[in-house]
């Protein structure tokens, strides 16, 4: 007989109980741990603690990842923001359930699946939530959550053009009149409450998502002039496959961008949104730290995404490259994880769903995708052997191990990059007959299934890259203040 059913059959609580001791803390909310849960949205590997861009101030991302596990070779199922968020709330791959794109809602595809707040409210937690956490299908809302409270995340100048553009600016307001400053106001006073259940608390943060406004103050920390812009060669599509280079609509926005003689401005731009979307969080792990709750929440800090400002010769999300796919995630996990800790086996966002479960001792749940990266979490360099998986539109995929990074297409074309001697992703190996066999051992990790496309809001199956159909009309003209 297990431990489980040994405590359930000597009636020790109705609640089911951890059966890991490091996790248990008794006398806290039954036992069992909070889960605080934040979402950044569009936010890359340019954080402090990752390296990723010189200039970056992330003071709070930085203080948190002291905490607990830096994972540095984290990436998301899908590098856009509807699909990505729907793998982490279902824990199920794109290519299982055919959500690839924006305009395909959760539960056209999934009218009966467990998001992950639900099966925590099934088992005896609160849950609430607040900011963009699923994608903006609000319908959601109120299934997955206890309660929800919807903020308008895009805070910008009345004036601005409302039609679809790069734009961006300091702004003359404070920090509380941003939509993420209300969400993170709105956290702060849910730490504050008296909680007699064990909760999970959802925040999504928005900036550094587009339009790139912010109060001026952040703007200020990065004059154009001296930022560090990204590494690119101009040579760097000419061994792409025609597909690849057609999903990532290398030539539109970047070179409009450069056209315009705004890329300073606009990676200065992105640089202070990340520094304001920094200081939010830092808000709420004030508000953490001064709670009865610091000693008994786990903290888990995720990116949907990454996102290009130049590399490869390309301008936002939407691709199966690094940038595209990589992410931050941090996690804190007291009697877990052992502070100021990096974990570089790759890991999936798929895997946040089975993980958590885990840690807070509830039942496992059937037919995820997932798989549970608990032992990382306790031990950073244990083995794994699993790459990360990213998908953008049906049977396109991106395999990222340790030290390499496999992409197969849909029209079986391919991209193979050695991230030990080429961190830029600047030499496509896949045609180089010596690379078969690491092509072969990475390819048994592609789906065995890929789903059809999971209808649209209007019921329609049809749907197309957004991106690309529209990509051409939006940005004739581009002016960071």
């Amino acid at each position: 007989m297990n431990r489980r059913a040994f405590l359930k059959m000597a009636g020790v609580g109705a609640v089911e109980i951890s059966t890991s001791p490091s996790i248990c803390l008794a006398g806290r909310t039954r036992g069992r741990p909070n889960v605080l849960f934040i979402a950044v949205d569009d936010l890359n590997d340019w954080i402090g603690c990752l390296g990723g861009h010189p200039d970056v101030k992330t003071p709070s991302i930085n203080r948190l990842a002291q905490k607990g596990v830096l994972f540095t070779n984290a990436h998301c199922s899908a590098p856009v923001c509807n699909p990505s968020r729907t793998s982490i709330f279902t824990g199920l791959y794109p290519s299982t359930t055919g959500v690839y794109l924006n305009p395909q809602p959760l539960r056209k595809a999934l009218p009966d699946a467990i998001t992950l707040t639900e099966y925590f409210m099934k088992h005896g937690y609160h849950a609430a939530g607040c900011g963009k956490l699923f994608h903006h299908h609000k319908e959601e809302y109120p299934r997955s959550w206890h309660e929800y409270t919807w903020i308008a995340p895009n805070t910008k100048p009345d004036n601005r053009p409302s039609d679809w553009r790069l734009d961006g600016g300091p702004m003359d307001i404070s920090d509380d009149e941003m939509g993420d400053g209300k969400v993170a106001n709105w956290a702060v006073e849910q730490l504050k409450k008296k909680h007699t259940k064990p909760f999970f608390i959802g925040v999504g943060i928005f900036r550094p998502h587009l339009d790139w406004f912010a109060p001026r103050k952040y703007f200020d920390m990065y004059p154009p002039d001296t930022i560090t812009l990204p590494t690119v060669n101009r040579n760097d599509l000419d061994d792409i496959p025609p597909i690849g280079k057609q999903l990532a609509v290398s030539i539109d926005d970047y070179n409009t961008v450069k056209k315009c003689n705004q890329w300073r401005k606009a990676v200065a731009a992105y640089l202070a949104c990340v520094s304001f979307a920094d200081a939010m969080l830092g808000r709420v792990l004030n508000a953490l730290e001064k709670s009865p709750y610091a000693d008994n929440t786990i903290v888990v800090l995720w990116g949907d995404h990454g996102w290009h400002l130049g590399e490869k010769l390309h301008w936002r999300k939407f691709t199966l490259w690094e940038e595209g796919t990589r992410c931050p995630l941090i996690i804190v996990a007291p009697g877990v994880t052992t502070p100021g800790r990096t974990c570089n086996r790759p890991v999936s966002l798929i895997d946040l769903y089975p993980t958590l479960l885990e840690l807070c001792g509830l039942p496992p749940k059937e037919g995820l995708d997932g798989r549970g990266f608990l032992p990382l979490l306790r031990n950073p360099q244990a083995p794994w052997d699993r790459p990360a998986l990213t998908t953008y539109g049906c049977n396109n995929h991106a395999l990222r191990s340790e030290r390499w990074r496999y992409i197969r297409y849909a029209d079986g074309t391919e991209e193979l990059y050695d991230h030990k001697s080429d961190k830029l992703e600047w030499h496509n190996l896949a045609q180089k007959p010596e690379y078969a066999q690491i092509k072969k051992d990475l390819a048994r990790w592609l789906p065995k299934v890929n789903a059809p496309n999971a209808p649209d809001a209007k019921g329609n199956t049809d749907v197309k890259y957004w991106h690309i159909r529209y990509g051409h009309l939006r940005h004739r003209t581009i002016q960071f203040q």
